[in-house]
């Protein structure tokens, strides 16, 4: 179990004894009263999340719970994943009443009115994800367009990755940066490249790049994945090795991977690029601590997982043991009136 500690930060509980389905209802009522949802939200987070585990643990194989605190604030994701068996009927299951005799279905109903959102994608022989979102009191719908998985090492308290969103009149900005190594120090790294880009995300994605090669002087380094999205458009700019990948239901349209170097470090002069994203498109922004031969055999169920599903499957089925590992998952930005 990995404890709640920052924003990027995901908590995250394997489901494999029943003291799991206890801790990971803690977990999501603290990050529930640290993301300002207030007590009546953090409980009805905590009892679906203890339902949820609960669900893991009698039906489920390899089956944990994923606790985010939303990149752009104002709420809470708890997503629970699990490589099997699997809902024959997704639909009847979120039915009230519907109930069934060891599989997951049991219980959907409840869920969907303890979450202010809850989405559901299932495969039988394969798994079923699950994830849970929860509003601030008073405020609307969160962007639904939004996933962030960001996990430490295994054993470690402090994460070396870290990731953020910002939206502004000219496009949507995500980043994506790995501090060199794992650890404390590889933390303070990531995070000093955090403040600077929470500092004026807007800026020209190369000039966000030197800023934060001036900040990260004397530090760990990182490696820097910069994506700004605009209507039928993205713009990477990275250093280092950090992944964009644009997929689509009918496969992966584009890849791209940093220029060589460390931010901080040795950074050379930084080159955006400019690709096609058709609005239908999603972009994942990712460390290398997720294993990048997911892309190649990447299923149909999973290109069409919604952002929010598709960081947690990807965190859950292709995390390298050796790494801090964050995906961070944005639809394309989208025209407004």
């Amino acid at each position: 179990m990995t404890a709640f500690t920052d924003v990027a930060v995901t908590a995250h509980v394997v489901v494999d004894h029943s003291s799991a389905v206890h801790h990971a209802a803690t977990l999501a009522r603290d990050a529930a009263r640290a993301s300002g949802l207030g007590d009546t939200v953090a409980e009805r987070a905590a009892v679906l999340t203890s339902e949820l585990a609960g669900n893991l643990l009698r039906h489920a194989v390899g089956g944990a719970v994923y606790v985010q605190r939303h990149p752009q604030g104002g709420g809470l994701d708890v997503v629970a994943v699990d490589r099997g068996p699997g809902m024959a009927s997704p639909d009847r299951a979120m039915v009230d009443g519907y109930s069934t005799t060891g599989t997951l279905g049991s219980g959907m109903g409840a869920l969907r009115r303890l979450a202010d959102e809850l989405t559901l994608r299932t495969l039988p022989g394969v798994g079923t994800l699950i994830c849970a979102r929860f509003h601030a009191p008073g405020a609307g719908p969160l962007r639904a367009d939004i996933g962030l998985l960001c996990l430490p090492l295994r054993g470690e308290e402090a994460c070396g990755d870290s990731a953020a969103v910002a939206d502004a009149p000219g496009g949507r900005t995500a980043l994506v940066v790995d501090g060199l190594g794992h650890g404390a120090e590889a933390a303070e790294a990531s995070a000093a490249a955090v403040r600077v880009f929470r500092e004026g995300p807007e800026r020209p994605l190369p000039e966000l790049l030197a800023a934060m090669d001036r900040a990260l002087r004397g530090g760990r380094g990182a490696a820097v994945g910069l994506l700004r999205l605009r209507p039928g458009s993205a713009e990477h700019c990275g250093i280092g090795n950090v992944r964009l990948l644009l997929v689509g239901h009918d496969g992966i349209g584009s890849r791209a991977v940093g220029q060589p170097g460390v931010v901080g470090w040795n950074m050379p002069r930084p080159l955006p690029r400019s690709l096609d994203m058709p609005e239908t498109s999603t972009a994942v922004l990712h460390s290398d601590g997720i294993a990048p031969r997911w892309a190649d055999t990447a299923t149909p169920f999973l290109l069409g997982l919604p952002p929010r599903l598709l960081a947690a499957a990807l965190g859950h089925g292709c995390r390298s043991p050796r790494d801090d590992a964050t995906a961070l998952v944005t639809g394309a930005a989208r025209r407004t009136s």
